[in-house]
């Protein structure tokens, strides 16, 4: 049966406590907005749009920089009509990473995946081929680059956008692709810095 006397000492305490666990809160939910306010702003500045003067002479063809620690790719069209920013996954480590200047080859639709014989040397239990499908790393479209085994594509794993997942290739979501896949064609230059 509860008790009908009050604890003094409770209330005394409870009116001293109180104020002070408030304040601590309150302090506590400004620290922590802080932190988000600051982590956006890194967040943000790091994906940011940027000018295509400072990377290409020209945008012959139209122009993709992929930006691999900011995990950005930029596009613009040949008469800069057309500016997009996507966010990508990159390769896992810098041994991976090929870094330069290269263009667009060829360009494909439902995309097979075959494994380089590096990946297969790290993973031999992986298939050999994948065809078109849920199931293929290369998602729904490719832009195949000048450089053996590097492609731009789709992933099917969308937790792999924004991280370093790749072995080698830039990933776009899905719809993401198909939209940059449009934009682009064969000869359209490409920096990955």
């Amino acid at each position: 049966m509860p008790s009908k006397f009050v604890d003094r000492r409770a209330v005394v305490m409870g009116g001293i406590v109180t104020p002070f666990l408030s304040k601590v809160s309150f302090a506590q939910e400004e620290i922590a907005q802080e932190e988000i306010v600051e982590t956006s702003k890194r967040n943000a500045s790091s994906f940011r749009g940027r000018s295509w003067k400072h990377y290409f002479d020209n945008l012959k063809n139209g122009a993709i920089l992929s930006d691999t620690k900011s995990r950005a790719l930029h596009f613009w069209s040949e008469d800069e009509s057309v500016y997009k920013l996507y966010p990508t996954s990159v390769p896992m480590s810098p041994e991976l990473t090929r870094l330069g200047r290269t263009k667009i080859i060829q360009k494909r639709v439902g995309p097979t995946w075959r494994p380089t014989p590096d990946m297969l040397k790290r993973n031999p239990e992986w298939p050999r081929v994948i065809g078109p499908g849920p199931l293929n790393p290369l998602g729904s479209h490719a832009l195949y680059l000048s450089w053996t085994y590097y492609r731009i594509h789709g992933t099917q794993d969308n937790r792999k956008i924004g991280r370093k997942s790749s072995n080698g290739c830039i990933g776009l979501y899905n719809e993401q692709i198909a939209e940059l896949f449009s934009l682009t064609k064969v000869g359209t230059q490409v920096l990955l810095i």
